[in-house]
């Protein structure tokens, strides 16, 4: 890489110019800015200019530099026009802030973030099994958490809802509200969350939604395929480019409601092989069609207990399960996804029936897909 990349086309003896592009968290230093510096040098205590977007100026001071080394953040005393680099010390950052020389004020051009197309609700976890994995269950440690993730997390909105047991997260989509679910979970926090719905605005009295400029690069033996479950979610293909080595780009205009819950059937279209990126283009008229909704129903539990072997053997003819033996269930919990489009109640509970009777044949061996 030394040998071969070009270096950076950048002015290290400048006055220092650096634009903020992502934001972190700490709680024991507060706001993290992460930029690329484009010119000058910056040290440990230096003393720069904040310009936000409007043009607004203060004066602030970088109390500490990180640089990357690999996936680690290691403490610097200087970095240079070229290096990607993260700061702390300064509250209040927002991405696209310029820092610069209070010598030498001069803004990069403002960086834009896209609007929130996706909502979901997030609740208090209300069912039966309530507290029994997370240590963080109420409300307020919820809203807390939702208000620390919003300081770095620029594209999210949260706002509060007619029960305060309830808050209105938007998103970008709903990788980008998953990731945060996930996040969460892991770090112990129980909740309920609700189906992801685009979010609909009503312009001179016209419904409008959201519609994504989606770019795929899949390989030539797929391409049938994945225009077609695209056409099946309203997209229109605006472009195709072949780059002559057996691979596709195809470039879609779809409504944002197409893409929930294509990224899965997409991978598995493509056998893995797909790559996908997609960006909010505009807002136009409500186009006619139901499009994100589920394929497949769901296995619903009709009553409380363990789940046992014998009969989670037999169900699992009828779809993928999500539970295994010994596991509780209560009534009305979804414990599996159904192979056809409509929902099924099912009894996991169900046991062998013993008798005294000899059976004619042989026992038949349960085997569970894991």
């Amino acid at each position: 890489i030394v040998e071969n990349v070009p270096v950076p086309a950048v002015d290290p003896d400048g006055p220092l110019q650096l634009q903020v592009s992502a934001l972190d968290y700490n709680s024991y230093v507060g706001v993290i800015g992460i930029g690329r510096i484009t010119r000058g040098k910056v040290r440990t205590n230096t003393a720069v200019t904040l310009i936000d977007r409007d043009g607004k100026t203060r004066n602030v001071r970088i109390q500490q530099v990180l640089g990357f080394m690999g996936l680690e953040r290691v403490e610097q005393a200087e970095a240079q026009a070229g290096d990607i680099i993260a700061f702390s010390g300064i509250d209040g950052l927002n991405i696209s802030d310029t820092l610069c020389d209070p010598a030498c004020l001069e803004a990069l051009p403002p960086l834009s973030v896209d609007e929130p197309t996706v909502s979901m609700t997030f609740q208090v976890n209300n069912s039966p099994f309530a507290g029994q994995d997370g240590k963080y269950v109420t409300s307020r440690q919820i809203q807390e958490r939702l208000e620390r993730e919003l300081i770095h997390n620029v594209a999210l909105r949260v706002e509060p809802t007619n029960d305060p047991d309830k808050f209105r997260v938007s998103g970008r989509g709903e990788l980008h509200l998953s990731i945060l679910i996930e996040n969460m979970r892991r770090e112990g926090y129980e909740l309920g969350v609700s189906r992801p719905e685009v979010i609909i605005r009503e312009i001179d009295g016209e419904l409008q939604e959201p519609y994504e400029q989606l770019t795929v690069d899949v390989e030539e033996q797929h391409q049938g395929g994945v225009m077609e479950k695209l056409g099946e979610r309203g997209a229109e293909m605006k472009d195709m480019v072949p780059d002559g080595k057996g691979r596709v780009r195809l470039d879609f205009l779809i409504p944002a409601r197409g893409l929930i819950g294509f990224r899965t059937e997409f991978l598995t279209a493509t056998q893995g092989t797909g790559l996908l990126y997609n960006v909010f283009d505009h807002y136009g008229p409500y186009k006619a069609g139901d499009f994100g909704q589920r394929n497949n129903g769901v296995l619903i539990a009709n009553s409380a207990g363990k789940a046992l072997a014998y009969a989670l053997f037999n169900l699992q003819e009828r779809g993928r399960l999500f539970i295994g033996h010994g596991q509780e269930v209560y009534e009305g919990m979804i414990i599996g996804i159904h192979s056809r489009s409509n929902d099924l109640v099912v009894n996991p509970l169900k046991a062998k029936q013993l008798t005294n009777i000899r059976a004619a044949g042989s026992d038949e061996n349960i085997l569970l897909t894991p």
